[in-house]
């Protein structure tokens, strides 16, 4: 590796790893209908879903959503904003696909939203 392959975008998956179970390749597939308002990306090529855990009708997600916000006190209120909008997101495409139990929890295993 040279000194600024670092910096160098590497392109995503374009499908989930062919050794999940294929309900979690379901649920990675529904989660692709959700984009980040800010970026137009969606959840999983962008990086936020690090975990999933289904059982039947019921799914965990576990989200990267830490990001550095700047010292503004309007910024960090337009994140929290754009966070909110994506758990409602997710929560409403699991549920049209079925999920009648949807728990979504940060990476330090908070609580975020459920449905």
């Amino acid at each position: 590796m040279g000194l600024f392959d670092v910096f160098t975008r590497k392109q995503p998956l374009s499908g989930p790893r062919e050794d999940l179970p294929s309900d979690v390749k379901n649920v990675v597939r529904i989660l692709r209908k959700v984009k980040d308002p800010e970026t137009g990306l969606d959840i999983v090529d962008e990086g936020l879903l690090y975990g999933i855990t289904v059982e039947g009708r019921s799914v965990e997600l576990f989200l990267l959503m830490a990001r550095s916000t700047p010292e503004c006190h309007f910024c960090q209120m337009l994140a929290i904003n754009l966070q909110n909008k994506i758990l409602s997101d997710i929560v409403e495409v699991l549920k049209q696909e079925g999920f009648n139990k949807i728990k979504i929890y940060n990476e330090i295993g908070l609580l975020l939203a459920e449905g």
